[in-house]
């Protein structure tokens, strides 16, 4: 009695403090520990930045130290360790167990005549006080194996899937760095202009706000001009505000610091191709086939058809086998070591009368995902026509840009000799000045769309934007130019 009093207090000890434990709120000191340690590493990852920066390098940077990259990889990685994992649950079960059991006194015994109901010897034990067993017992089961395996190739399809979102992850990154570069290199391009043309600006304001104070000119006449030249003005610092974000967005896809300080090599204006490589039907084929979303379905797909399988697996009865070596430290046995062995059978009856539900259950699944890749194939179909008329649109738009922005340059230089000779007045000479600005800036906004159409081409297609020799591991220069000659050629024949 002592002893089971004992037990109930010692249980009933470890049962409280078990139950006493409780979650805090994160703290300061951690809050302010992780933002120094964030920083810290975020900063140690980035690989130096020696030159200005191509588009490719751009790339390459991406590929390499994105963040959502990373986290892609990182979670298709995890699913292919539990697909790994999946598969050890296929064989046998080995369990190996040892055990000590000890007692104050003698396990003795006596017997009862059901007779005669007197005691038929006197109390004799056939167990030690201290007793040392352990046994090595294999078992399979052939249900669990069955299952098991149906759960191995879902998670392997899973695995398959984070890889399709790793690589959409990627396509849409490569998307959004042609998109950055180009309205990057239009700020580099024209920052100088524009903040000389925004100090013209500013001391015409200023002169022609002096002159109408005093009376020097006619009132309607000054105040349309100031008028245009706040418009201008409002023009200037809307372009530049937009220029310095595109760099700083470039900067979060290349995984830098949002005020780090880079250069950009500023690429000669291209010519824009006469018309796609493929047809559209080749494309729709092409789209089908790899894109990203497509496969996924797929893969969901494969994992409804295995949920039917296991549903129908799980209601038929359970068999295993098992054999094992025993060994007990008891002197009083006769054998202190053997071999077991043997079967045994279960079968859950309740699972018989659910699994009509369950499977319709899966297949009410399965079909839901056959309707998703419809429509997803809906999708990808009506993507590939935007993407081709936006990209053929953008062309002829980019040819007429370019014509005007020379004619305006004929023009501004012109007025400039003009304004030379006096023949021109300082109103006329800063609204052409910027003109010429606009015009630029219209078209590098045109060929930045282009660029960025040309790569959505590709996501449209599903296409890798990344040749098989490269997997991110390489050092940066190296990945740059692989993806220069893949883009290159891209570039040159799009759509093909």
């Amino acid at each position: 009695m002592r002893h089971f009093l004992l037990g109930s207090v010692l249980g009933t000890t470890v049962l409280l403090a078990g139950c006493s434990s409780t979650v805090s709120r994160v703290t300061d000191v951690e809050a302010e520990n992780f933002a120094t340690s964030a920083r810290t590493e975020i900063y140690s990852r980035q690989t130096p930045i020696t030159q200005p920066i191509s588009l490719y390098e751009a790339m390459a940077r991406s590929l390499k130290h994105n963040l959502d990259h990373r986290v892609a990889m990182m979670e298709a990685d995890l699913a292919q360790s539990d697909y790994d994992l999946s598969r050890w649950d296929m064989l046998p079960q080995v369990v190996a167990n040892g055990q000590y059991y000890g007692r104050s006194n003698e396990a003795g015994a006596s017997s009862l005549s059901l007779l005669s109901g007197r005691q038929s010897l006197e109390p004799s034990t056939s167990t030690e006080r201290d007793v040392y067993t352990a046994d090595l017992t294999a078992s399979w089961n052939i249900l669990d194996f069955g299952l098991a395996k149906i759960r191995s190739e879902q998670l392997g399809n899973e695995s398959l899937i984070f890889e399709e979102r790793r690589r959409k992850a990627i396509i849409k990154i490569m998307e959004d760095v042609h998109r950055s570069y180009y309205r990057a290199v239009s700020a580099e391009r024209l920052a100088n202009r524009l903040s000389v043309l925004e100090t013209e600006v500013g001391e015409a304001f200023d002169t022609s706000r002096e002159q109408f104070a005093l009376r020097r000119t006619a009132p309607m006449p000054a105040l349309t001009y100031q008028r245009e030249l706040n418009d201008i003005q409002g023009q200037a610092q809307r372009m530049t505000r937009d220029m310095q974000m595109a760099k700083m967005e470039l900067a979060a896809l290349m995984g830098l610091s949002p005020d780090q300080q880079y250069n950009l090599q500023v690429p000669t204006h291209r010519t824009s191709p006469t018309r796609l490589s493929m047809s559209y039907e080749e494309m729709i084929d092409q789209a089908l086939r790899n894109r990203p979303e497509v496969r996924e379905n797929l893969y969901m797909q494969r994992i409804g058809e295995k949920e039917i399988k296991k549903a129908t697996l799980e209601a038929l009865p359970s068999l295993e086998g098992f054999a094992g070596l025993d060994y007990s430290s008891n002197d009083f046995l006769f054998n202190s070591d053997w071999a077991g062995y043997g079967a045994r059978a279960s079968w859950n009856l309740l699972k018989v009368f659910s699994t009509g539900k369950r499977k319709r259950k899966a297949s009410a699944q399965l079909e839901l995902e056959r309707e998703r890749g419809l429509a997803t194939a809906m999708a990808v179909m009506t993507q590939v026509g935007v993407a081709r008329k936006r990209f053929e649109s953008l062309s002829e738009e980019y040819r007429t840009v370019s014509d005007g922005a020379m004619v305006q340059g004929d023009i501004l230089g012109q007025i400039e000799s003009l304004a030379k000779a006096s023949s021109a007045s300082k109103q006329t000479l800063v609204r052409e000045r910027m003109n010429a600005i606009l015009s630029e800036a219209r078209r590098d906004a045109v060929m930045a769309e282009m660029a960025e159409a040309s790569a959505h081409i590709y996501t449209a297609l599903g296409y890798d934007p990344y040749t098989t020799d490269i997997d991110g591991t390489e050092d940066i220069q190296t990945i740059a130019e692989s993806l220069k000659v893949l883009w290159t050629e891209r570039e040159s024949t799009p759509g093909k």
